[in-house]
């Protein structure tokens, strides 16, 4: 590790040893939706569901029919769905006024003679400075790990899908740990509250609870005192982070500063932290080879075809097309060298939500952190983190990686990207006014 890193986290991991075969990757998003709910039916003990949201259509009525049916075969069942607090109760964006989803949640326990709780969780007091963003589904001692949210496209319930990373990971003493975060530090909260009964509070009554929660969770961790230190096999360690200087991002950047080889990186929106950007230049001036895999500006989930209505929403994916622009143009000779591989990721009119990190031969990263400011200071996060020293799982993860690129263009050059005058008029005008105020730099910060 680097000198300097000298509180270098990663030798003091505690992890929890695994065997590869306790391991398996889905290579589909209609394989994710077909295997949660094989999980949810087959459930002996708990499920939880952790996400940024449980989406009111048909894949989210789907699993909430599930989760019923289970409870209702078996009435000794824990179950626990846990989403964002400020999240559920908003419409889609763009879609005018909506009631959200809690309203569909309190109609569903309502008409349902058992019992599903749904908890919403508030990480900040406004939506714009920090939402849940933890991933993972707990089921028995199971843990089903992927960047999904619940909705007909993270499920590929129709004709669309988006694009994610789908692991399985068989360990009691993971679910277990995560299992007790969920319950011990966000739904023990007094900040927490279900978003399936009536009456909800509102979240200016909760101010100062959502004060006192969002300090405990800078300050929390997952436990795990049952791991070990220094472990010579294949080990899972999960991680969290939420504030300036957490876990899960300090371990991002000395991950990219142990890599000497091979570095893979995938983030839906392109927008590096500063501290992630220093370190892959580092890594690229000691010789290490880096690709990484972003979304295609028309497969970014915020896109919205030139056709339609113009709304600043729309503006989002081509200020990410500007932030690699600006980033590719610096590193042009990184990229003629064939060391900075920049690959864009499109199929059809599906979208792209992947994250993660591949380092060297040895280290994966499952997380659900988009590797930008937001998730380096706002937004609540986690991670698993894989160490695989005897290299046992180069096999599955190699097909992983074939895969992802399968459908990725590399990027020549700079000038291969699109600037404000190939933009669509109501786009390059609005983005033109942003850039005149001086706001272009406070927007990255947020997004």
């Amino acid at each position: 590790m680097p000198s300097l890193f000298k509180r270098s986290l990663l030798p003091k991991l505690r992890s929890f040893p695994l065997s590869a075969d306790a391991l398996s990757i889905l290579p589909s998003p209609a394989d994710f939706r077909r295997c949660l709910l094989e999980h949810i039916a087959g459930a002996r003990h708990r499920i939880t569901l952790v996400a940024l949201y449980l989406q009111q259509d048909e894949a989210g009525q789907e699993i909430l029919d599930a989760l019923h049916a289970a409870k209702a075969a078996r009435p000794e069942l824990e179950i626990a769905v846990v989403v964002d607090w400020l999240r559920a109760q908003r419409g889609l964006i763009g879609a005018g006024k909506q009631p959200g989803n809690a309203a569909w949640y309190q109609a569903q326990t309502a008409a349902h003679p058992t019992q599903v709780p749904i908890y919403g969780v508030p990480v900040q007091t406004r939506e714009l400075f920090g939402v849940l963003h933890l991933k993972g589904f707990i089921v028995d001692d199971c843990v089903i790990y992927s960047g999904a949210s619940l909705n007909n496209v993270y499920l590929h319930k129709l004709d669309k899908y988006r694009f994610d990373r789908y692991h399985l990971l068989h360990n009691k003493q993971l679910a277990d740990t995560m299992q007790r975060f969920v319950e011990h530090d966000l739904i023990a909260s007094k900040a927490v509250h279900r978003l399936d009964l009536p009456t909800l509070p509102t979240t200016r009554s909760l101010r100062s609870a959502i004060g006192d929660f969002r300090s405990h969770l800078k300050k929390a961790s997952y436990d795990t005192s049952a791991g070990t230190v220094g472990h010579f096999g294949l080990s899972v360690s999960p991680l969290l982070g939420v504030g300036k200087n957490n876990q899960l991002s300090r371990v991002i950047c000395e991950l990219i500063a142990s890599s000497q080889q091979q570095l893979t990186i995938c983030t839906p929106y392109f927008n590096l932290p500063l501290p992630v950007t220093r370190e892959i230049n580092r890594a690229l001036e000691r010789g290490v080879r880096i690709d990484i895999v972003v979304g295609d500006k028309t497969a970014n989930d915020f896109y919205i075809p030139p056709s339609e209505p113009f709304r600043v929403i729309a503006a989002l994916p081509y200020l990410y097309e500007m932030s690699l622009r600006r980033f590719a143009k610096s590193h042009q000779r990184m990229i003629d060298n064939g060391l900075l591989n920049l690959h864009l990721w499109r199929e059809g009119d599906n979208t792209y939500h992947l994250k993660g990190m591949w380092v060297d031969d040895r280290y994966t990263l499952l997380t659900g952190n988009n590797l930008n400011p937001r998730a380096f200071r706002l937004d609540l996060e986690n991670g698993l983190l894989i160490d695989d020293p005897r290299r046992e799982l180069l096999e599955p993860r190699r097909k992983e990686l074939e895969a992802i690129f399968a459908h990725t263009q590399r990027i020549d050059s700079f000038k291969n990207l699109e600037t404000l005058v190939d933009y669509p008029p109501a786009v390059a005008k609005f983005l033109r006014r942003v850039s005149r105020v001086r706001i272009e730099r406070l927007l990255y910060r947020i997004l």
